[in-house]
């Protein structure tokens, strides 16, 4: 037996959809760039997490924040895109001129570590742009990212690791 939902339902979702979007677009959009490697692609995975979002609205326990759902989603979407056969074929290069906007222009120093960033193993570098760039606490993380907390804090403490020799090497922490 299927529920049929009256124009009242439909439009409480929508109007949350409408105000998620608004809240969490620029941010996803990053996250998703960032995981993509290219501004069409992550506003593709952005829209697909806004369908998924919408079309399991409903099922939204609030176990989580919003924020974290909704990362959890467009990391799998973002997952997904990265395993299809055809990425493979892409060019992948990237300058972090490239990213949507930013708050305010790289300075020379900022470009240097977010090349870092980019050339970290992807699952160091998803816990590093969820941690650092999203704000996200181990915690939110572990639950978008379906690992335990500890797992989370090793990640990260592996990438700040890795992040160090790089930078390091180019004379960052001179």
């Amino acid at each position: 037996m299927s529920f049929v939902m009256g124009p009242d339902d439909a439009l409480k979702r929508d109007q949350k959809l409408e105000a998620m979007v608004a809240q969490y677009q620029h941010s996803l959009l990053r996250m998703c760039y960032m995981q993509l490697r290219d501004r069409q692609l992550a506003e593709d995975a952005v829209q697909e997490t806004f369908i998924k979002a919408y079309r399991n609205l409903s099922a939204f326990a609030g176990k989580s924040s919003e924020k974290t759902w909704l990362m959890k989603i467009a990391i799998n979407t973002c997952r997904d895109l990265n395993r299809s056969g055809w990425m493979r074929l892409m060019d992948r290069r990237y300058t972090p001129d490239m990213l949507p906007e930013a708050a305010a222009p790289f300075e020379e120093k900022e470009e240097e570590l977010v090349i870092a960033v980019m050339q970290l193993p992807f699952k160091l570098r998803e816990v590093i742009l969820l941690h650092y760039y999203q704000g996200m606490s181990t915690i939110e993380i572990a639950d978008s990212l379906g690992i335990s907390q500890s797992s989370v804090s090793g990640r990260l403490k592996r990438a700040r690791d890795k992040m160090r020799i790089t930078l390091e090497g180019r004379g960052f922490y001179e």
